[in-house]
């Protein structure tokens, strides 16, 4: 079970988590909504050991078994869409890389940099390379900007099929029904609603 019990973290005076608990689904694709500004991010952050609580905890899951995927895509941009993926398997995994390049639906652009593609491209290559470097937990933050909807609904798919639990900040209302669970907010501080 992954919970945050009691978690409180402030960035100067604001204070974005006040004691704040919850537990998360231990399975399927869990949707955090809620207003921009609200904590979502910070709520993901702290799941991914990113940021430190001033006070609480979060169980049942370590830092060294999530992948987090940033707002920003973070491509390393003198490396090839494929370098992009084994740079982060291990070696016996690498050639499960060509398993990742068709989720993403950029089988044939290996060679290509990240400069040469599209922003959507390079956000769905930022996405695989977040699954391809695996874990227990996948935390993604706004995975399907610049994405067109059609991919959107297939990458959801392949998100259900990992096996693992998946938590994603999201805003667009058919990732909302395509999610096996929802997680509703408001705030700072960050309140789910009920």
């Amino acid at each position: 079970m992954i919970r945050l019990e009691n978690v409180t973290l402030s960035f100067s005076d604001k204070r974005v988590l006040e004691n704040f608990s919850l537990t998360l689904p231990e399975t399927g694709v869990t949707v955090l909504s809620g207003p921009s500004g609200c904590g979502k991010t910070t709520l993901l952050r702290v799941l991914a050991g990113l940021e430190t609580p001033q006070s609480g905890r979060v169980v049942g899951i370590s830092p060294w078994e999530t992948a987090f995927l940033f707002q920003e895509d973070r491509l390393l941009p003198g490396r090839t869409v494929l370098e992009q993926l084994t740079d982060v398997m291990a070696k016996e995994r690498r050639k499960e890389a060509g398993k990742w390049l068709e989720v993403a639906e950029l089988t044939g652009e290996e060679s290509t940099l990240p400069r040469q593609l599209s922003g959507g491209m390079g956000r769905r290559l930022a996405l695989v390379r977040a699954l391809a470097l695996g874990g227990e937990l996948y935390l993604l933050d706004e995975p399907f900007t610049g994405i067109d909807l059609p991919r959107r609904r297939r990458l959801m798919a392949a998100l259900k099929q990992l096996g693992k639990p998946v938590v994603l900040v999201s805003h667009e209302p058919e990732i909302l029904e395509l999610a096996d669970h929802v997680i509703r907010f408001d705030g700072p501080p960050l309140t789910v609603v009920k």
